[in-house]
């Protein structure tokens, strides 16, 4: 119910000679949060999100520097994302993407 947007992910696999590698395509059926607030990069920089999404555990591995197209044909990047387990307790297991 809570799943109304869709967005594109191309997961970041890496850098080759020529460049970064990104995985298939991914059509990922999420929440999206249009809201900018400072988050930590995996590097330990501060960094400003503009977007974030959220979706289910299962949808999709989106590592930082993975590419996202956002409704409306706008393309962003991943700077990290975060596991929303509940272990077994009823609460809503989910998976945290925040976008540049």
């Amino acid at each position: 119910m809570w799943l109304r947007h869709t967005v594109t992910v191309e997961p970041y696999e890496g850098n080759s000679a020529v460049g970064p590698l990104y995985g298939q395509p991914v059509q990922v059926r999420c929440f999206l949060e249009e809201k900018n607030r400072l988050v930590r990069a995996p590097d330990g920089r501060e960094v400003t999100s503009s977007t974030t999404f959220y979706c289910r555990l299962d949808a999709v591995d989106a590592p930082p520097e993975s590419k996202v197209t956002l409704p409306g044909d706008r393309q962003t990047t991943v700077i990290d994302q975060a596991r929303h387990d509940g272990g077994g307790l009823p609460l809503p297991d989910h998976l945290e993407v925040q976008l540049i």
